[in-house]
């Protein structure tokens, strides 16, 4: 055993919103944020309790050989019914979760794991696999009814780094592993995996390579992609299990098969991961732009040179004023530094010369967000992390207030950025304040810079609709959507598709890669029980 799995003892995860329960705003912080947004409630919708919702028995019973592993206990079975969309908390809110798994199952190894899909597929029971439940896109919940039930496949119970190499660094971990509880095992060995999604503390190995998920880094490797050495995957044809290796250019990869696949094609269940060792020089500093499309030039060269910051985030001046990184109207670029084998000042003062070269301002050291000149002092980066990380409970506390609130993501080249971010914000305010008749915010952040491109990312805060906010989030949405796709911008870099992306993420894959990966999903999975509807029919 390279490491033991560490658990969250004395706290509760939240069945209807972000994280933990007791981290959320109470009543008094809703109606404070409500009140600066005209058009929603005069007072918090209640928190949303299990015990309120009609949740009839389970459909079906699993047989004496797997009982141990399932439970059909109404709580459990509530909080595997949905993600952590807006649109999920609302629905939560509004008691109206949609399908509600029948049975949840914690399988512990690779033969319980097939010994439950064929049971599924026996008896027509739908397989959602489920890590920590974060997902944003509907992945991980059942829309329709073409099966007898369903069963949410838990695989949290599989959260153990099983050995790790310290000569390749490299571990091989289990799907159902934590960000933190791995962070913690490789730690011992001065390693680190450094994939840092927003969702990190709630969500798994396993999901971040069934979503194709992005970390905190802005450059590098940003993507779990650049971190497999091989994978295991449990199918009802049988499991696949990819060799460990540097690198191979023996014809199309089978990992590239499964990476991204959302449970569709199979339940992966093992990872052999690269690992780093843990940085021990860290620098960071924080510029403020009078003019956006400066900023943006900056970041370009920034991403362009040979530098490689671990951040490169680039704030419009709504989400800078949303994050306390800036008030004064400026756009706050944020850039970090690590490394384990040297100092890295001198890098990032390299990188405050190019930002400076296209007009950003570096503010003095303080303990304030800005100097007297209104430039962001260093201080900016730590409230902008802690506005980072605080934020999706936010929106959960803006939803109680029968406001919208949520977040998309894209990415695009270059040529194609300010065009696209203009339009965005143009097209999906014009469309909020016809479905409320009250002006909407829309602020943009880059979250991800490459040479040839970079990733914006939107926060829409609007009025709603009391009782139809899904519907108004939903419409918003679409003309978000629309947008994209006349830019030629992808409708997710790094949320997954999931449910909600499903129509769009049609329309932007090549047909015959289409008609490739149907055949996939009919030869590993004949019978259609893994995840319905996501990725293809």
């Amino acid at each position: 055993m390279a490491g033991t799995p560490t658990h969250p003892v004395s706290r509760t995860r939240s069945w209807w919103g972000w994280g933990w329960a007791d981290a959320h705003p109470d009543d008094a912080e809703c109606a404070a944020m409500g009140a600066l947004l005209p058009g929603t409630l005069a007072r918090p919708l209640p928190v949303p309790r299990v015990r309120d919702l009609r949740i009839a028995g389970p459909a079906v019973q699993p047989p004496p050989s797997l009982a141990h592993l399932v439970t059909a206990d109404p709580d459990d079975r509530a909080a595997h019914a949905m993600g952590k969309a807006y649109r999920d908390v609302v629905r939560a809110l509004r008691g109206r979760p949609g399908r509600i798994p029948d049975l949840v199952a914690r399988p512990a190894d690779d033969r319980e794991v097939a010994d439950l899909l064929d049971w599924a597929g026996d008896r027509q029971v739908a397989v959602v696999p489920y890590g920590g439940g974060s997902s944003v896109t509907g992945g991980v919940e059942y829309r329709g009814d073409a099966h007898r039930a369903v069963l949410s496949l838990d695989l949290t119970a599989m959260g153990r780094v099983l050995e790790v190499d310290t000569v390749g660094r490299a571990a091989r971990v289990q799907a159902g592993t934590l960000g933190p509880s791995l962070e913690d095992q490789l730690r011992a060995h001065g390693l680190t995996l450094r994939h840092f999604p927003q969702s990190f503390e709630f969500s798994t190995l396993g999901g971040w390579l069934a979503t194709r998920a992005g970390g905190h880094y802005a450059t590098g490797r940003t993507h779990i992609d650049d971190f497999v050495q091989s994978l295991r995957v449990v199918t009802p044809a049988g499991t696949s299990a990819s060799w460990r290796l540097p690198a191979s250019g023996a014809g199309p990869s089978p990992d590239r098969l499964f990476l991204g696949s959302e449970g569709a094609l199979g339940v992966i269940t093992e990872a052999w991961v690269r690992l780093q060792r843990r940085p021990g020089h860290k620098a960071s500093a924080a510029l403020a732009f009078t003019d956006f499309h400066d900023a943006l030039r900056a970041v370009r060269a920034i991403a362009q040179s040979d530098l490689a910051p671990a951040n490169c985030r680039l704030l419009d001046a709504g989400e800078a004023a949303l994050s306390g990184a800036a008030r004064d109207g400026s756009a706050v670029l944020v850039l970090g530094f690590e490394s384990a084998d040297a100092p890295v000042t001198d890098r990032l003062e390299q990188a405050v010369d190019l930002a400076r070269a296209h007009g950003g301002r570096r503010g003095g050291a303080g303990t304030g967000t800005a100097d007297e000149a209104g430039a962001p002092t260093d201080a900016a980066v730590g409230a902008w992390r802690s506005a980072f990380l605080r934020m999706p409970y936010l929106r959960d506390g803006l939803a109680r207030m029968g406001a919208v609130a949520e977040t998309f993501e894209t990415a695009a080249t270059w040529d194609r950025i300010p065009a696209l971010i203009e339009a965005v914000r143009t097209e999906v305010g014009a469309a909020a304040l016809k479905a409320t008749g009250q002006p909407a915010t829309v602020n943009c952040r880059l979250t991800h810079v490459y040479p040839d491109g970079a990733a914006p990312y939107f926060t829409v805060l609007a009025a709603g609709r009391p009782g139809d906010e899904v519907a108004v989030w939903d419409d918003l949405k679409a003309v978000a959507s629309e947008v994209l796709h006349r830019h030629r911008a992808t409708i997710t870099h790094h949320h997954a598709v999931g449910r909600d992306h499903r129509p769009d993420y049609d329309r932007q894959r090549p047909d015959p890669f289409a008609l490739a990966l149907r055949a996939a999903k009919g030869a590993l999975d004949p019978r259609g029980i893994l995840n319905p509807g996501v990725l293809v029919d």
